[in-house]
Parts: C-alpha cells; structure tokens; sequence
C-alpha cells in the first residue's frame, strides 16, 4: 500500500501540526522536528487501531499530486514546512511478522 501523506505546518514559534488526508480525523503536534516522525506514526498506528476496533475501512492512500489536485486539501500546501510519507502501520506490522 502506498504511504500516508502528511502534511506539516507551523506559525511561528509554535509546534509543528501535522495532518493527513488520507486519514480523516487523523493529527499530531510536535514540539521539536526531531520528535516530528515519532508523533506523526504514533497518531497513524493509534487512528488505524481505532478505525480497526470500529470496523470501519481504511480510505484508500493516494499520490502527493492527487491529494494536491483534491480542492478540500490544494490550499492546506500554501506555506506547508514539509510534507512527508509514512508508512501505513498495517504495512510495518505484517513485515515485523515474516
């Protein structure tokens, strides 16, 4: 599966916010960038377990330029830190187990 795409602000001297289109309701924060990977899988694996214990699908992941393309999401990239991938933890999980 393709990764999740994030998408990291900050104003400021604030923290970092980090959201992802292709997880709805999925966000984390991070008081420095070295924590930045670590906050933004830890809310991936967290959003996953939750969806899971739902029962809900996960939404398909999409390309860097189809969420760019998306209207809801285009703007959410004017004045972005960074954008990064993480990898889907369903994914991390079942190599762990081979």
């Amino acid at each position: 599966m393709k990764p999740y795409i994030a998408i990291i602000h900050q104003e400021g001297e604030s923290a970092y916010g980090v959201s992802f289109p292709d997880a709805p309701g999925c966000f984390s924060a991070a008081d420095e960038l070295d924590d930045l990977f670590a906050m933004a899988t830890e809310a991936l694996e967290l959003w996953a377990e939750g969806m899971r214990e739902d029962g809900l699908p996960f939404p398909p992941t999409r390309d860097l330029s189809e969420i760019k393309a998306d209207p809801n999401w285009a703007e959410s990239f004017d004045g972005a830190t960074m954008i990064i991938a993480i990898e889907a933890p369903w994914d991390k999980l079942s190599r762990a187990a081979e």
